[in-house]
């Protein structure tokens, strides 16, 4: 019993070894610009980063990430790291996102590519592998993409995920298993999991219809028909709109000049629309016929979905109307548990942001009830003064 108990222990220890930190990145200081690569792609007016935690925040020194500075550009800035595969273990992408602009069109998302990304000419169409993360432009799009490329073509999530739209620091998790399985979390939150294959259109779908089945002719998907015993009434046809009895011709009218007077018209109130039969079940009814399905000779499943063969860079490449977001706290692992540890910060971020913030907000009230009323027109009037027109029309 104790050789099991070591050798249980021994293989925990192991798997807490094989855990890695492939990336991380907490943006500490200015020595992000070293490392970090602005596009040069021709043809964008791109905007610049500055490293601040922002107007409102938990931590002035902790909470500091790269915030977009320029409204109305696109942004372009990517890292390379130690290329890494995540074939056999799960794969997390995290990072923070905070919208203290209070956004209305633009993206929070991030991009990681392999080796072969040319970081100077990086621009919307250089090939990824994943990009996941908010989207948000008006009241109509307010999305968490997750997106994989695969055979070359890039695969949106069928799923809608609704992001955050809030001015605050909001930790966005995507985690990719080996059994092709994934969950995204938001604030350590799941919001979404499932199966790649079901959520992405990877592979043609399993099952198709028989092109061989057709519908028999005597099947009677009818649930009810009409009741042929029944019969209008003789009296149901009424007009729509009759004249209107109450209506005289005006006293003025004359027929010579106005034509011949018509009472206007009203609606019948005998009126009883179109007479149809009533609907009785249907003797002959067989439910609706289902077109039987067949396997797809066109489908083969692939267990290696998940798989990325090489993991080698990151990139914020965006575009945003106003700008102000702040990304952080960025890190890829293989390490589920570590990452949602990591993730906790989030909620003491949070606290502290929107105590700072309510402060300031408060401020800006007082400041605003401090503010000496101006006169209107009347006061200056009663005061015997002159507006402007009747100084001009003096002169």
């Amino acid at each position: 019993m104790k050789k099991i108990f070591v050798t249980i222990a021994s293989l925990l220890a192991l798997s807490l070894v094989n855990c890695d930190v492939y990336f991380e990145e907490k943006f500490p200081d200015d020595s992000w610009e070293s490392s970090w690569v602005y596009s040069e792609h021709p043809g964008k007016e791109f905007g610049k980063f500055k490293l601040t935690a922002g107007k409102f925040y938990n931590d002035q020194e902790e909470d500091k990430g790269l915030q977009t500075s320029e409204d109305a550009r696109f942004y372009a800035l990517s890292r390379k790291f130690e290329p890494f595969s995540n074939e056999g273990k799960p794969l997390v992408v995290q990072f923070s996102v905070k919208h203290e602009q209070d956004i209305d069109c633009g993206g929070g998302y991030l991009k990681v590519f392999d080796c072969k990304l040319d970081q100077k000419d990086m621009h919307g169409e250089s090939p990824y592998e994943i990009m996941f993360g908010p989207d948000i432009c008006g009241p109509g799009t307010k999305k968490v993409h997750v997106i994989f490329s695969y055979k070359g073509k890039n695969h949106l999530i069928k799923q809608d995920i609704r992001c955050k739209d809030d001015v605050y620091t909001h930790m966005y998790t995507l985690i990719v298993k080996p059994d092709n399985t994934y969950q995204v979390l938001i604030d350590n939150e799941e919001v979404q999991a499932g199966s790649l294959e079901e959520h992405w259109d990877f592979l043609p779908p399993k099952m198709i219809k028989d092109p061989e089945a057709k519908k028999p002719e005597d099947w009677d998907d009818r649930a009810t028909i009409p009741d042929p015993e029944d019969t209008k009434p003789e009296d149901w046809d009424k007009p729509e709109h009759i004249p209107d009895p109450d209506a005289a011709k005006p006293e003025d009218w004359d027929d010579e000049m106005d034509g011949e007077w018509e009472p206007p018209m009203i609606d019948n109130p005998d009126y009883k629309g179109t007479w149809a039969p009533k609907q009785i079940s249907n003797p002959a009814y067989k439910g609706a016929w289902v077109h039987p399905e067949i396997d797809n000779p066109e489908y083969t499943p692939d267990p290696n979905l998940y798989k990325r063969d090489e993991l080698c860079a990151i990139g914020l490449d965006l575009w945003q109307v106003k700008s102000g977001t702040i990304f952080d706290n960025i890190l890829f692992t293989d390490d589920i548990e570590l990452a949602k540890e990591r993730a906790e910060v989030v909620k003491k971020t949070q606290e502290g942001e929107k105590k700072m913030k309510n402060e300031q907000d408060e401020l800006e009230r007082e400041k605003d009830k401090d503010k000496p009323e101006e006169e209107d027109d009347e006061d200056l009037d009663d005061e015997g003064l002159a507006s402007p027109v009747e100084e001009h029309d003096e002169l």
